[in-house]
């Protein structure tokens, strides 16, 4: 496969890993393995990037360090996906800040029709300012209006690794995060992956 976009060049994988979509937003069809054909914009950059994760962990226990997931992020979403990719049971990290409330609305807007009917927990820091309550009372309207089924619950994790047990723990199947967690999250792959997989249902979606 050819990339379309400069912007996957910054990945540094080779180019069988990442998969480019264009649409605005995703069909029920969406397979993460499988790239879009024949729909390319002309202009425009995509709106997702795909990356297998088992071979991307391979990939990367064959280099020193997990550059390419540590890199400057970018403004495309990427998604680190399982084989087996589900969005049965969603799995939501709000902050209150304004990266994830973008976050988890442009999420919606790409995967709407692929979450339907799928269960969906959002999980929010024990203590919100004020000023935020009201975004976080939209958010979970906005979650709430578009599964089956939405559960609100507080802890305060501050670690991606935090999230990523209870996601494992739970049954999770797609953890949607900010990609202030990028470089976190590559570590935590780089260090703790060695030859074996935590979970495989778990994938991982990171956008600003």
């Amino acid at each position: 496969m050819e990339l379309k976009s400069p912007q996957a060049l910054r990945f540094g994988l080779p180019e069988e890993i990442v998969k480019e979509f264009f649409y605005e937003k995703l069909p029920p069809s969406f397979t993460p393995s499988i790239p879009e054909l024949g729909i390319y914009r002309q202009e425009g950059d995509p709106t997702l990037f795909a990356l297998d994760l088992f071979k991307t962990l391979e990939w990367l226990h064959d280099k020193d360090y997990p550059r390419p997931l540590g890199n400057e992020v970018c403004s495309i979403p990427v998604m680190l996906s399982v084989p087996d990719f589900s969005t049965e049971h969603l799995l939501f990290h709000f902050d209150g800040s304004p990266n994830s409330v973008e976050l988890i609305r442009k999420f919606i807007d790409l995967f709407g029709d692929l979450i339907k009917e799928s269960k969906a927990t959002i999980i929010s820091p024990n203590f919100i300012p004020k000023s935020k309550i009201r975004e976080e009372r939209e958010i979970i309207q906005l979650v709430t209006s578009n599964t089956k089924e939405t559960s609100f619950i507080k802890f305060n994790f501050s670690r991606i690794g935090d999230f990523w047990s209870y996601g494992v723990k739970n049954d999770c199947t797609l953890l949607v995060t900010t990609k202030n967690y990028q470089a976190e999250l590559a570590k935590v792959l780089f260090h703790f992956y060695q030859g074996k997989i935590w979970s495989n249902k778990l994938s991982f979606y990171l956008s600003v």
